[in-house]
């Protein structure tokens, strides 16, 4: 769980205009990591069914739980964490099996019917599981920025999860 509330705009004194600008970034983050990037991959880290770390889905019902770690040029850029809804099945479900070390994103932004919720931000520290997750794949840092945004496709919904790490802004 969080220690901290995800809010509608972002808030926290000053924040690097770069970060800022990937934060706020409307589009695909694959797309605009492979804008900027040699050599962009998407490493899995774990798929499978767990209990939610989030504040968006009841606590006792397991959900399909994705992670991944998007790498530019070899180094970690961005965790991104998804969970979808067990208790419908559907495209959706299907394709996240399938994904493989395939971008989330290039799916979500690619096939029509697509809805996107607004998007949340959030400045993770040590209280929260998503920052110890993400931390991992980075040097000590006392917080990570995060966003959040919610993708419905018929009956159901993905909320995918991005914690930037601290390379991000070595990419412009």
């Amino acid at each position: 769980m969080s220690g901290h509330q995800w809010r509608a705009r972002l808030l926290g004194g000053p924040l690097d205009t770069v970060l800022r600008g990937w934060l706020t970034e409307p589009g695909s983050l694959t797309a605009r990591c492979q804008s900027v990037c040699h050599d962009f991959r998407v490493r899995r880290l774990s798929f499978g069914k767990a209990r939610p770390l989030t504040d968006t889905l009841p606590p006792h019902q397991l959900v399909w739980v994705r992670e991944v770690v998007l790498e530019c040029d070899g180094v970690p850029v961005i965790f991104a964490h998804t969970t979808l809804s067990t208790a419908v099945n559907g495209r959706l479900s299907r394709w996240l099996a399938r994904l493989g070390s395939r971008s989330l994103g290039s799916l979500l932004f690619a096939y029509p019917g697509f809805q996107r919720g607004a998007i949340e931000y959030c400045r993770l520290d040590r209280r929260d599981a998503l920052f110890r997750l993400a931390s991992a794949l980075t040097e000590d840092v006392p917080y990570l920025w995060a966003r959040r945004s919610m993708h419905r496709l018929g009956k159901q919904e993905v909320l995918v999860t991005e914690v930037f790490l601290p390379a991000i802004v070595q990419l412009g």
